[in-house]
Order: structure tokens, then C-alpha cells, then sequence
């Protein structure tokens, strides 16, 4: 079942031009990945559970509705958490260079995929 997972995941790093991506459980499981070599696939799935759940009591504390995105930017580039549906939280890696547009653009088209596929 992971494997259509990981097309979906796949396909957002090649056309976004991203460095990876991940989907994690709400519970802070992996479900799928495609991460750059090095990086710990279950560290970046608990690490994106607890700011998507950190980000939602914030939105819900300051009266801003539901939280839709979290945008994490470095020196060295972006990490965009997305929610799924209520049961799974997009992670998607990108470098400093990333046109912000398109990669929003394709983290959308990639959502309402993993929305189809989780049903």
C-alpha cells in the first residue's frame, strides 16, 4: 500500500524540484519517504507530528481557524508541513533557491492525490 505513497511522493519532489518529502501518521509514524540519503525517516516524522499538532493548538489559541500550512525557513532552505485529511501530516523538504509558488502549487496537486489514495 505504501508503494502509491511513494509514486505520489516521488512525483512531488521531481516537478516541485525538492530536495524530499515525507508522510507521517499523526501518531508520528512514517508512512512513506523519499528522503536525501542521511537524514532519518523516522526523526522527520515525529519531529512533523509534534509542530503540525504544536501549530494547530496556536491557530486555535490566537482564534485563526484551522491550521492549513507550516513553513519552516533556514538559511539553507524551506520545511512545509501540510496536513492530509486527519490522519496523515506532509512533509516536503526544499532548497533555498525553491520557487515558493510552484512548489506550493505542487504540494497542493500532491495532497489532493494522497487524499484520494488514503480514501
Amino acid at each position: 500500500m505504501a508503494v502509491k505513497y511513494y509514486d505520489t511522493l516521488e512525483n512531488l519532489v521531481r516537478e516541485a524540484g525538492a530536495e524530499g518529502a515525507v508522510l507521517v501518521s499523526v501518531d508520528g509514524l512514517a508512512i512513506a519517504s523519499v528522503l536525501p540519503h542521511g537524514i532519518d525517516e523516522d526523526r522527520v516524522a515525529a519531529m512533523g507530528a509534534a509542530i503540525l499538532s504544536l501549530g494547530e493548538r496556536v491557530t486555535a489559541e490566537l482564534n485563526k481557524g484551522q491550521l492549513e500550512q507550516l513553513y519552516i525557513k533556514g538559511s539553507t532552505g524551506y520545511v512545509i508541513f501540510t496536513g492530509v485529511k486527519d490522519v496523515a501530516v506532509l512533509g516536503v523538504l526544499a532548497p533555498s533557491n525553491t520557487k515558493l509558488g510552484l512548489l506550493l502549487m505542487e504540494i497542493h496537486r500532491a495532497i489532493k492525490r494522497l487524499e484520494a489514495e488514503l480514501g
